[in-house]
């Protein structure tokens, strides 16, 4: 289970995840302090660490438009946090996977700041209101590659166990 530490709505775009002013900052380990820097206080708050790792961002429709800039995804997998959203941009959802960051889909979606979500394989159950909604759940191979964390560490245990990616 794990807290809902802040509920987004449609269209937050990479541009709000990762202000592009920041681009000069490509490094994984210093994406992180830049995450929703136009969001003072959520930006405080994640600098912060006050927060369980896996607590969960909520996200509308269409989470991650804009840019391709995986530091978007960067900057979020640097607070090991969860985006759970309505509906995630193609190339924002492809980066996540990439990157390793946990992205779950899931159109139905109820929940507000403050929420306990249970993310089970099939659906996301909110503990706080008792409501449950369906996932859409990856193709296996996307999953797998998310799980592990990310293309390079799930290319490395496939080459570790001499088995071809």
């Amino acid at each position: 289970m794990a807290k809902v530490i802040i509920k987004l709505g449609n269209d937050i775009s990479t541009d709000d995840i990762y202000p592009g002013r920041h681009m000069a900052t490509v490094l994984p380990s210093e994406t992180p302090q830049f995450a929703f820097s136009d969001r003072t206080d959520f930006n405080a708050f994640l600098r912060s660490k006050e927060f369980a790792p896996g607590s969960i961002i909520v996200g509308g429709e269409n989470f991650g438009c804009g840019s391709s800039r995986e530091q978007a995804c960067s900057a979020l997998k640097g607070y090991n946090v969860a985006v759970v959203a309505k509906s995630i941009s193609r190339i924002f959802l492809q980066n996540s996977i990439n990157l390793g960051l946990k992205v779950v889909l899931c159109p139905g979606l109820e929940a507000n700041e403050g929420d306990d979500l249970d993310l089970g394989a099939d659906q996301v159950t909110n503990r706080s209101t008792g409501q449950s909604f369906e996932q859409v759940r990856l193709p296996a191979a996307r999953q797998g590659i998310m799980d592990a964390g990310g293309l390079i560490p799930y290319t490395r245990t496939l080459l570790v166990a001499g088995r071809q990616p």
